[in-house]
């Protein structure tokens, strides 16, 4: 059988499926493309099991086919040649011809039956978020969570359905943040955690499009435009995250972004590669911030004023973390609320929009003296 199909047009789908084919799998069938025409629509399919992807696209065509193709060999040969009309053409002895006006390219086929099942989610829950809002709460929260296996939970980033909105929550026990869509309500709280895998390449694929979220106990899929995504669900318990946000921080911080942010990022080229240590000596309208590396001999000290209500206070940090987090603080101001040098510390912008929150929370270090 055969049907013909504009190569920029077949590109764009192969380009968001592409994400799911493992580089590396002991399960060689992974590695290819699922093609499944039926009724002149074509469904493009790849899983690494962890998450499934699933573009299509019509093209005029009477018959049906399902085969499995090698994904990136097709996806190059596809990229490489220019705009122009590909006609596929099934052949004798599983072999696929790809031939336009001025080639002619062979590819091996083969069965589907080995081809995994791509799961389907149930759509009684259904979630409507604009892209635009998901890949912003996945950018907040994204970067803290955690890279040890040892609380699986905690290497996700948490959705939890509740009265005051969607919240987006991701800690690795070092820093936690909280970012809150209040667009959405729901009258019974409910969690579900996101790998990291399928966070990462979901929020390369998001744009503009409204996304329609569908979840099940296992699966979450993210339908939008002409693409589907599924991703398992990791079947563990989030730790109650609440517990560790202090209520009592009543020592108030206020400081320019990007003045912190420059100066943490000359510290972090005097941190102690191991602790990555930097101190917060904090005054009435003055941030002195310090950096030492022993191993080098080197050090560095700067200024940034501040708005500080409270007592003199000095605490460490790790550099990497406060980088990190400043760098998520899309607002002209900081704000750290303080209570001691070993107890937690939250940052907030200094202003969000009526209908979001943000938090991050970070944990102090000892200070070496």
């Amino acid at each position: 059988m055969e049907f013909k199909i504009n190569s920029k047009m077949l590109e764009k789908h192969l380009s968001k499926i592409i994400p799911a084919v493992p580089s590396r799998t002991p399960m060689p069938v992974l590695e290819n493309f699922l093609f499944d025409l039926k009724d002149g629509l074509l469904t493009v399919s790849a899983t690494d099991l962890e998450i499934s992807l699933k573009s299509s696209i019509n093209v005029p065509s009477d018959e049906n086919l399902r085969i499995v193709v090698p994904a990136r060999l097709l996806y190059d040969v596809i990229r490489n040649l220019g705009d122009v009309q590909i006609t596929f053409k099934t052949e004798a002895n599983s072999k696929l011809t790809l031939s336009t006006e001025t080639g002619k390219y062979n590819l091996s086929y083969s069965s589907p039956e080995d081809f995994p099942e791509i799961p389907v989610v149930t759509k009684e829950k259904e979630i409507n978020l604009s892209g635009t809002d998901l890949k912003k709460a996945l950018d907040q929260t994204s970067f803290a969570m955690s890279k040890e296996d040892m609380r699986p939970a905690m290497t996700g980033t948490l959705f939890e359905l509740s009265e005051d909105g969607v919240r987006f929550v991701a800690t690795d026990g070092h820093r936690l943040v909280k970012y809150v869509n209040k667009n959405l309500k729901f009258k019974k709280d409910e969690q579900y955690i996101v790998p990291e895998r399928a966070i990462s390449v979901l929020a390369k694929l998001l744009g503009e499009t409204d996304v329609k979220i569908y979840l099940s106990k296992t699966h979450a899929a993210f339908n939008f435009g002409d693409l589907e995504f599924i991703s398992r669900l990791i079947g563990e318990k989030y730790p109650a995250y609440n517990s560790v946000i202090p209520l009592e921080n009543d020592k108030i911080l206020k400081v320019k972004t990007v003045d912190l942010l420059s100066t943490i990022k000359r510290m972090l080229l005097f941190s102690t590669a191991n602790s990555k240590q930097v101190k917060f000596s904090i005054k009435e309208d003055e941030l002195e911030v310090s950096a030492e590396d022993i191993d080098h001999g080197s050090n560095a000290k700067e200024s940034v004023y501040c708005e500080y209500k409270g007592e003199t206070m000095d605490i460490g940090f790790n550099t990497a973390y406060v980088n990190d987090i400043l760098s998520h603080i899309n607002d002209d101001e900081a704000i750290f609320k303080l209570h001691s040098p070993t107890k937690a510390c939250i940052i907030e912008p200094g202003e969000v929009s009526e209908n979001e929150e943000l938090m991050l929370l970070l944990m102090p270090v000892r200070l070496n003296n």
